[in-house]
């Protein structure tokens, strides 16, 4: 699939941070274990509270490769929307809107419990809004400041690209299957006719539990939108795991700290992802950027910490180290 792009689609793209795609992502990612991979730590932390939850009138309308509602998780109308805000968002679907929406993902195959929904769509509406603030409530909001922080750093991440090279540089690495060429967009993982976008731009959404696909919606009247794998989930639930050595020349908390930074953060997302106050973190930066191993600079109010390549080097080194064991 090609998106075509003209000069108002560039001046309408944007980034935004959705809770409540999240969560969906998060209910389609029990389901399918080729996205299993990162999260198989939170997988076994939550457990308990997975196997209290019967989602399957989510997954009603979450087909393998197939049309998942709009309704669910419409494109959010800020960059900072809440999920309490978004969940209000759904609950508010108009009912001949969610039932039109629920039988293109259903087709023909409707069982028993499918045909209720489809023949009272205003409780079903009801229904999916508080199975969702379920999961919510008790997988995802838990986890939410650690998701946020990782959320936030990839944007800011490609602003400092789209600041160098314009869209085509903030989308150079978005994912393996997204090409940018001659103000084109190829999916080359997504099936359908070429778009044209026609002034609407494009909703850039990173997310943890997408990985490793990329999802696309272009259903009017919602923006065109991607859901694409955030930068740095390889270090999210559990940082790498430094040798020895690492731990020893600078001590668990930095050495998890240097090992954990995949992409660029804040020290207030490093706390958050660590577990400790940020003036611990903060103390452990100073050290580490004064041995050389991180670069620190200023994105407007906050300050990123990233890896210099003597920390990219110490990192790998122990890695290394890790796996001869």
């Amino acid at each position: 699939m090609r998106l075509e792009f003209g000069a108002d689609d560039l001046l309408r793209c944007r980034f935004a941070i959705s809770p409540l795609c999240e969560t969906h992502e998060a209910v389609r990612m029990l389901r399918r274990g080729s996205r299993h991979g990162y999260h198989r730590p939170w997988l076994w932390r939550t457990r308990a509270a997975v196997a209290g939850l019967d989602l399957s009138e989510l997954w009603l309308f979450m087909p393998d490769g197939g049309y998942i509602p709009d309704f669910l998780g419409p494109p959010p109308a800020t960059s900072d929307t809440s999920f309490e805000q978004e969940l209000a968002r759904l609950r508010a679907t108009d009912p001949g809107l969610a039932r039109e929406e629920m039988a293109r993902s259903l087709g023909r195959a409707r069982s028993s419990r499918a045909r209720r929904m489809l023949d009272d769509p205003e409780w079903a509406v009801r229904r999916l809004a508080d199975l969702t603030e379920r999961v919510w409530t008790e997988l995802v909001a838990p986890a939410w400041p650690r998701l946020s922080a990782l959320l936030e750093a990839d944007i800011a991440y490609r602003s400092r690209k789209l600041a160098e090279g314009g869209l085509e540089r903030a989308l150079a690495d978005l994912h393996t299957s997204v090409r940018w060429s001659e103000g084109s967009l190829t999916l080359r993982n997504s099936r359908g006719p070429d778009r044209d976008l026609r002034g609407r731009g494009v909703l850039l959404m990173p997310s943890v539990f997408v990985w490793p696909d990329v999802v696309s919606g272009f259903a009017p009247p919602w923006q065109p939108a991607l859901i694409y794998p955030a930068r740095g989930m390889a270090g999210l639930w559990e940082p790498m795991a430094a040798r020895r050595e690492l731990v020893g020349l600078l001590g668990a908390n930095r050495a998890a700290i240097l090992a954990g930074l995949d992409g660029p953060a804040s020290t207030t997302a490093l706390a958050h992802r660590h577990g400790l106050a940020p003036s611990t973190v903060s103390a452990h930066l100073s050290v580490l950027r004064d041995a050389g191993l991180l670069d620190s600079r200023r994105d407007g109010y906050q300050v990123l910490y990233e890896r210099t390549p003597l920390g990219e080097a110490l990192v790998r080194r122990g890695a290394r180290g890790r796996d001869r064991r």
